[in-house]
C-alpha cells in the first residue's frame, strides 16, 4: 500500500532458535545503516511536530507479516512519561522500533539486555537515547537534593541514576532541571557506548522539547 514506507520482510525471526529470516517481496525499503536510520526518525519528527503525522505501517497486510518476522530499524531508549512515544514522537508504525521506556531513561540490567537483543540479534544499527523537558524523574530528583526527604520504595533508585547529572549542573546559569536532563541524557549515551555489547550501532542522544514536538540532537 501506498502507505507504508518499509517492508519489514527480510526479517530476523523472533520466534524458535534455528528458525530462517522471512522473506517477500515488497518494493518499500527499511533503513539499513545508522545515518540512514536517523534521518528517516528526524523526518518523521518533522511530521508529528507540524501536524502532518502519517502513522504509518498499520494495515492488516503488515501486521500478518510481522506476525512471522520483525526487523525495527532503530532503538529508543526514552521516558514513561506519557507525552513521549516514540511511535508517535517520530512517526513510525508497527515493527519500525524498538522502544525501551523508563522513567528519566534510567539504566538497569533489564534495559541493556533489551538493547543487546536489538543490537546483536536484531542488528538494529542505531539506538538513540531520548530526554525531554520538564521530567518528573528529574523534578524529584532536584526536589530531593533541595530538601533532602527520604525517596520512597523504589523511586530512590532513580534518584541516585539521576544525582550525579544534578551534582555537575548545580552551579551553571539558567535552567537546572534542563541542565541537569541534558547531562543525564548524555551519561545515558555515552555509558551505551562504553559498553563492548553495543559496539556495532551508532548511539546519540537527543532532546523533545514537548512545546513545538520538535527532537534536537545533543552535542
Amino acid at each position: 500500500m501506498a502507505s507504508h514506507r518499509r517492508a519489514f520482510l527480510t526479517a530476523t525471526a523472533v520466534g524458535a532458535p534455528g528458525t530462517s529470516p522471512a522473506t517477500a517481496a515488497d518494493p518499500l525499503p527499511r533503513p539499513t545503516t545508522a545515518p540512514a536510520a536517523l534521518a528517516e526518525l528526524l523526518d518523521g519528527n518533522r511530521r508529528y511536530a507540524t501536524d502532518h503525522s502519517r502513522h504509518p505501517d498499520e494495515s492488516r497486510r503488515l501486521r500478518r507479516q510481522l506476525a512471522l518476522a520483525q526487523r525495527p530499524f532503530a532503538v529508543i531508549v526514552g521516558c514513561i512519561d506519557s507525552r513521549v512515544p516514540p511511535e508517535l514522537v517520530f512517526d513510525q508504525g508497527l515493527g519500525d522500533l524498538l522502544c525501551m521506556r523508563t522513567a528519566g531513561e534510567v539504566l538497569d540490567e533489564a534495559v541493556l539486555a533489551s538493547i543487546q537483543y536489538g543490537v546483536e540479534e536484531l542488528r538494529i544499527p542505531l539506538v538513540l537515547v531520548l530526554g525531554h523537558e520538564r521530567c518528573g524523574a528529574v523534578a524529584a530528583t532536584l526536589a530531593h537534593l533541595e530538601t533532602g526527604a527520604p525517596v520512597p520504595g523504589h523511586l530512590a533508585l532513580l534518584v541516585d541514576e539521576i544525582t550525579p547529572a544534578a551534582r555537575r549542573t548545580h552551579a551553571l546559569p539558567g535552567d537546572w532541571a534542563e541542565h541537569t536532563m541534558t547531562a543525564h541524557t548524555a551519561w545515558v549515551r555515552d555509558a551505551i557506548r562504553a559498553d563492548p555489547a553495543f559496539t556495532s550501532a551508532h548511539v546519540v542522544a537527543a532532546r523533545l522539547d514537548l512545546d513545538t514536538g520538535l527532537v534536537t540532537l545533543l552535542p
